[in-house]
């Protein structure tokens, strides 16, 4: 495994514990309001390698005891199981965020994992947008993740244009039944397509009104915002 970047410490990205945050590069989509574009379209070195990585977070045990895998999209890489698995061993809490466009490799990782975040970014019709032609793969991880026993959640960040009211339903009925739904704030600021910054996110009471919308639908609702 090759890395762009560790985050020594976060206190947002895995629920209730204080995480590293391990970056890897690259990513099967093209989000127009993407973050981390530049690992993404255009991933440089120097990259961390994994002896390095489990070495400082080996040395960083006292302080944070659990790690997020995170990217672009971790699971593009076949040999994420298995680097899962060492840190499993060396007693880390993991969780994994992912765009679900991997069934395959995230069935194996499952295993080795405490918590997975996937991201459902709008309805199905729009994921052209993103550069997905087929959401079938996605779908098959969706649906694993509701029929199985890892703790999970999905999350929408809300970025106007792509998350509304019309997308709302097609949403409902996808992730119905599902455990926690979490909505997440769109910051306007160094986005993949430079457009996106010029958006205004949606007001905290219009969000609002989407998780009421959600309400029914799935057993929780989180508002990031």
């Amino acid at each position: 495994m090759k890395f762009a970047g560790l985050q020594k410490t976060s206190l947002i990205d895995f629920p209730d514990r204080v995480a590293s945050v391990l970056f890897t590069p690259g990513c099967n989509l093209r989000c127009p309001f993407c973050h981390n574009w530049r690992i993404v379209v255009d991933p440089k070195p120097p990259f961390l390698n994994e002896e390095t990585a489990l070495q400082i977070l080996e040395s960083r045990k006292r302080f944070v005891d659990s790690v997020v895998i995170s990217g672009g999209e971790p699971t593009m890489r076949k040999e994420l199981p298995k680097f899962l698995r060492k840190l499993k061993e060396r007693g880390f809490k993991v969780k994994l965020d992912t765009n679900g466009f991997f069934p395959d490799v995230l069935e194996e990782c499952l295993p080795y994992v405490d918590y997975v975040a996937l991201d459902v970014k709008t309805s199905l019709e729009k994921y052209p947008k993103l550069g997905a032609k087929d959401t079938s793969s996605f779908l098959r991880s969706v649906e694993m993740l509701k029929a199985g026993k890892v703790e999970y959640e999905f999350r929408t960040t809300v970025v106007p244009g792509f998350v509304g009211a019309e997308d709302l339903p097609r949403m409902c009925e996808l992730v119905k039944g599902a455990r926690t739904f979490a909505f997440q704030q769109f910051i306007p600021e160094d986005t993949l397509d430079k457009e996106c910054q010029a958006l205004r996110p949606f007001s905290l009471e219009a969000i609002g009104k989407l998780a009421e919308n959600m309400r029914g639908s799935v057993g929780l609702v989180v508002l990031r915002a």
